[in-house]
């Protein structure tokens, strides 16, 4: 789907039945690849801000602080618990001062265009159709957290948007959507 923001702009992946089909193909390929598109979509982290962490900077808290790449702005990110249990295991065979994601080709961590080739790959593998790239990890969370919580102001300061129409526009739900669920609305 392209939208008025442009060809570049990728979807969330809606259908849970594919990320876990995402996560079975990604686990099969690689455990670090299966733990990198787990990690996104349950962190809410753009993959800028993923792929330089180290392990230290994950295994030993519950919150995770970062500087975000792009705003240049102190964050503390909740790790759910099930993300937690996964780091724990993934992280276990790595020393606390590697790469959480780290590239076969020397002392550093994946690129930008690998995590895009590796997350592509896979949802081409499951069969989404559209444009999907790792931007799509983020925006997975904010869809799936606001299908759960129905907080679209919450999930507004967890991506620190200026409103919350940025935000619904951002995780996919759109006019489609929304006419949808008034078809059939009455009191």
């Amino acid at each position: 789907m392209i939208s008025k923001q442009g060809a570049n702009t990728v979807e969330p992946i809606r259908d849970t039945e594919q990320i876990r089909q995402m996560k079975e193909i990604l686990l099969h390929r690689s455990y670090r690849d299966y733990f990198l598109f787990v990690f996104g979509i349950n962190s809410g982290l753009r993959i800028s801000d993923i792929l330089p962490l180290r392990v230290m900077d994950v295994k030993y808290t519950n919150q995770l602080r970062i500087r975000e790449q792009k705003t240049g702005k102190a964050r503390k990110v909740q790790m759910p618990s099930t993300l937690k249990s996964e780091i724990e295991k993934y992280s276990a065979r790595l020393a606390d001062s590697d790469h959480l994601f780290p590239s076969r080709k020397g002392n550093k961590p994946i690129s930008r265009i690998q995590a895009w080739k590796l997350i592509n790959d896979a949802a081409k593998e499951v069969g989404i159709e559209g444009a999907i790239g790792t931007h799509t990890l983020r925006k997975t969370f904010g869809y799936h957290f606001y299908q759960r919580t129905k907080d679209i102001a919450m999930l507004q300061q967890i991506f620190g948007h200026s409103s919350p129409s940025i935000t619904l526009r951002y995780i996919g739900i759109n006019d489609d959507m929304i006419n949808a669920s008034l078809e059939g609305f009455s009191l």
